[in-house]
């Protein structure tokens, strides 16, 4: 009787942790103009790279992103703040990263390169700045990984 008492109890007390909410610090936020971009497109790891290197304090998540050719590249700059001001020729103090509009959404399962316009709306000393970067994607392993970062080609 009392077994099967404890037992009980310790299935509700299962139960009840398994419905418990994450922490804060264990959500991740979502990308994209509403936080709405499914992981598995090259828009979401383009965004996701470009937050990390404005974001983040260490370059660990940028590299991971990166093919092995771009985080050699990467490397040699062993900051965030010296890949925004040599490789990306763009810095921002606060910056918000948006994927071109909705209108180009296709079927991105089967293609095994991509090239992601991204739209940089952010503050650095108090002025604001617009900015476009083009970025190439590629598959590596069925995962995206950002291969190449060209500047504005409209300026």
């Amino acid at each position: 009787m009392l077994l099967r008492k404890l037992s009980l109890l310790l299935v509700i007390i299962c139960i009840c942790l398994s419905g418990c909410k994450k922490d804060k610090d264990e959500e991740e936020e979502g990308v994209g103009r509403y936080g709405m971009l499914d992981d598995g497109t090259p828009q979401f790891t383009a965004v996701k790279f470009m937050q990390s290197l404005y974001n983040d304090p260490n370059t660990n998540k940028v590299l991971e992103l990166s093919t092995e050719r771009l985080a050699r590249v990467l490397k040699r700059y062993r900051s965030n703040r010296n890949i925004q001001r040599n490789v990306v020729n763009l810095m921002f103090d606060t910056v918000e990263i948006n994927p071109k509009g909705a209108g180009t959404a296709g079927r991105s399962e089967f293609s095994q390169k991509a090239t992601i316009h991204l739209f940089f709306t952010g503050y650095k000393d108090g002025d604001k700045m617009d900015d476009i970067r083009t970025i190439e994607m590629v598959k590596v392993n069925g995962e995206w990984r950002v291969d190449k970062i060209h500047p504005d080609r409209f300026l």
